[in-house]
């Protein structure tokens, strides 16, 4: 169980940046009226920052629970590319450590366990479950203490804190920035969804088919390079 142990360790740098704004989704959550409860079985659950932001964010705005449910599995549709490159570490494996393996996966742990790979450092399952079992503690502990912290501060708003999940969206994406290529299918994606907000259309399908055509023009352009 070495392996564990290692990727545990590893991911304590990680896993403390998340946990700031994984505090700023726990004030979020409190101030969308959600229970202690909700939020922690909503990070331990869930346990996908971005799209836990957008969710209570569009619930908090009106929006329905499956137009938020929506938003969220658009906005994580790269899980869906980040744990098919982990193929031949979930292959072969129980279908219990399979589901465990993938969900343990995050943009913090999928990172180290390559950047680990490409130093030719020992990797294996339970290095990526290790990883991701870190990132799991930290993130549930700092959103129950956002969740508490929001009780003594009657209006964070007016303390600015509210900028901590657009700061929160603004880290997530420099996280996932590849250069150079990732250009015109971020800007097609954000065009799209610029534009679809001037319509009347419900701004969860704004970032859903922002996302799609974005990764549609990825797809085009990854056959030319």
């Amino acid at each position: 169980m070495y392996p564990f142990k290692s990727g545990l360790r590893d991911i304590v740098p990680l896993a403390l940046g998340a946990a700031l704004y994984g505090t700023a989704f726990g004030l979020l959550a409190a101030q969308a009226g959600m229970s202690g409860l909700q939020t922690g079985l909503m990070g331990g659950l869930v346990f996908s920052g971005s799209a836990q932001f957008i969710v209570v964010e569009r619930l908090a705005a009106g929006a329905g629970a499956l137009t938020a449910l929506i938003a969220g599995i658009a906005l994580n549709l790269r899980i869906l590319l980040m744990t098919a490159s982990l193929r031949d570490v979930l292959a072969d494996r129980p279908l219990w450590q399979k589901i465990l393996g993938v969900h343990m996966t995050t943009d913090e742990s999928w990172a180290l366990f390559h950047a680990a790979r490409a130093k030719g450092r020992p990797t294996s399952y339970w290095y990526l479950v290790g990883a991701g079992a870190g990132m799991w503690v930290f993130w549930l502990a700092s959103t129950l203490a956002g969740y508490s912290f929001a009780s003594a501060l009657p209006a964070p708003r007016a303390l600015g804190i509210d900028f901590a999940f657009t700061a929160a969206f603004i880290a997530i994406l420099r996280g996932m920035w590849g250069g150079k290529r990732d250009l015109l299918p971020w800007a097609i994606a954000a065009g799209t969804v610029a534009g679809l907000t001037l319509t009347p259309l419900e701004p969860s399908w704004a970032l859903v088919i922002g996302g799609i055509t974005g990764a549609i023009t990825a797809a085009i352009g990854g056959k030319h390079v």
